[in-house]
């Protein structure tokens, strides 16, 4: 058995690399501020000719976790155009005003596909973490959660990372691990039940987003979790 290794991509050259290297998905960005922001539809089509492998996309248009409704309504726009352009899903999180899952606003928004989706690291900066990850089972099509078990990255959140997995097999099996994710991280993680992996800077020469992904720094990657993946117990839900 082996994990999943999802790389960021920004151009349709990371994605050919990403691919060559191993990894199973690309999340496309349009730009890396703020955590990720939304791409254009051409941009995501050029990334689909480029890979055969899985595409999800960003959905989100504003620094912070917040939307409203005129916004809601373009995001909707945005993932047709995204799945129109051979996006296979999409990666979206949204927070309202008390610093909860907004599950109403989402439910909306992925009303009209039939995608799967991520909910990205949104969930790291919710108030009560139990309660927000006790939400995002009830979300209908969800099959991944990116985070760090911390609102810095996963160096910090490493410990509640572990204990979640351990203690829900659930949330074992739809928890992605990503947010400054080092090599370190992955036996710990893999040994709690964690199956898929979230890489960005690591995947590119010097850790600079101004350079390309590079095929043998994802199949470092793609080494290094199969190793530790293949000979550990999965959780079951």
């Amino acid at each position: 058995m082996s994990g999943l290794l999802e790389v960021i991509a920004l151009h349709p050259a990371d994605a050919e690399s990403a691919e060559a290297g191993g990894a199973d998905r690309v999340e496309v960005c349009g730009t890396l501020e703020d955590g990720g922001m939304s791409p254009t539809p051409q941009l995501v089509a050029q990334v689909r000719r480029a890979t055969t492998i899985q595409v999800r996309v960003m959905v989100r248009l504003r620094e912070g976790f917040g939307t409203d409704g005129g916004e809601a309504v373009r995001l909707r726009g945005l993932m047709a155009s995204y799945a129109d352009a051979g996006a296979d899903g999409m990666v979206l999180g949204f927070l309202n005003g008390l610093g909860e899952v907004d599950a109403r606003l989402v439910e909306e928004l992925i009303d009209d596909g039939t995608w799967p989706w991520t909910f990205h690291r949104a969930v790291d900066a919710c108030l009560d973490t139990d309660k927000a990850w006790d939400t995002l089972r009830t979300l209908p099509r969800l099959d991944q959660v990116l985070t760090a078990g911390s609102a810095r990255d996963v160096e910090h959140g490493l410990g509640d990372l572990i204990a979640r997995a351990k203690g829900d097999p659930w949330s074992a099996s739809v928890m992605m691990a990503g947010g400054g994710l080092h090599p370190d991280h992955v036996p710990w993680l893999a040994r709690a039940g964690v199956r898929a992996f979230h890489i960005g800077s690591p995947a590119r020469p010097g850790g600079s987003y101004k350079a390309y992904v590079d095929a043998d720094l994802v199949r470092s990657w793609r080494t290094l979790i199969d190793d530790e993946v293949r000979h550990r117990p999965a959780a079951t839900a």
